[in-house]
């Protein structure tokens, strides 16, 4: 069974106490980068994977999609995307990322944000995009960066007075499973290399067109904690086209 994290009532209350959560995509500090690569929506239809409180699929529709399907593992996330969405365009399926199933060529754009670390096939799941997506279709996805996936921990190193020191990278190139905290609780991710991430998409068919790593906007540096994202790569965001 797939871990479904944020349908625990205790994790998930947690979660919703943060900024992105409450406030949306002006309060991620990856949105900034991510918004100046998104494709045009105009007339488009979107596969939003992960879709967690509906934020993508709300930005899709406001710069004029035809329409969006958004799913996702928690019942919970979409209780709350469903409240905030006004657009009868927009569905939301509750269903695992890995288990989509829609008919070959029906999406223009598939988006994803911070989900697919979640994913254990990596592979097979480029194989459905590659699917579902139409003839010059684009991906755009983000994820954790594989310098912050790789050791586990996913926190510094700190001195006797509770400096930051620096940032642990180990075990690098043995990909798969991690368990690390967040919010106070365990969650399983799954680290791969920059290696896998890319060739990947090439192997299935896809030509990159943008590789960046974002960094924290300016207006966000003061922040409690912000500046040391600058430190190392939290993020890393991808764009592709189906050739």
């Amino acid at each position: 069974m797939k871990e479904n994290k944020y349908d625990d009532k205790v994790f998930f209350e947690k979660y919703s106490q943060m900024s992105r959560s409450k406030e949306g995509l002006s309060c991620a500090g990856e949105w900034e980068t991510l918004k100046k690569m998104l494709p045009d929506f105009t007339g488009k239809r979107i596969l939003d994977l992960g879709c967690g409180y509906g934020w993508h699929s709300i930005c899709a529709m406001e710069n004029g999609a035809s329409s969006v399907v958004g799913i996702d593992i928690s019942q919970k996330m979409l209780e709350i995307a469903k409240e905030k969405t006004h657009f009868p365009e927009v569905e939301y399926i509750c269903v695992a990322i890995e288990d989509m199933d829609f008919k070959e060529e029906s999406f223009d754009i598939v988006l994803s944000s911070l989900a697919f670390h979640y994913i254990k096939d990596y592979k097979e799941l480029i194989k459905k995009i590659n699917k579902v997506l139409k003839p010059n279709g684009k991906l755009i996805f983000t994820v954790e960066h594989p310098v912050f996936t790789a050791y586990g921990t996913q926190d510094w190193y700190y001195d006797n007075n509770k400096e930051i020191l620096h940032f642990p990278v180990d075990n690098y190139y043995y990909e798969g499973k991690r368990i690390t905290k967040f919010l106070g609780e365990d969650i399983v991710k799954y680290h791969r290399t920059i290696t896998t991430y890319l060739n990947t998409l090439l192997i299935n068919n896809f030509a990159i067109n943008q590789i960046i790593e974002p960094q924290p906007p300016e207006d966000m540096m003061g922040i409690p904690g912000m500046k040391d994202e600058m430190r190392r790569p939290m993020m890393l965001i991808i764009s592709a086209i189906k050739c």
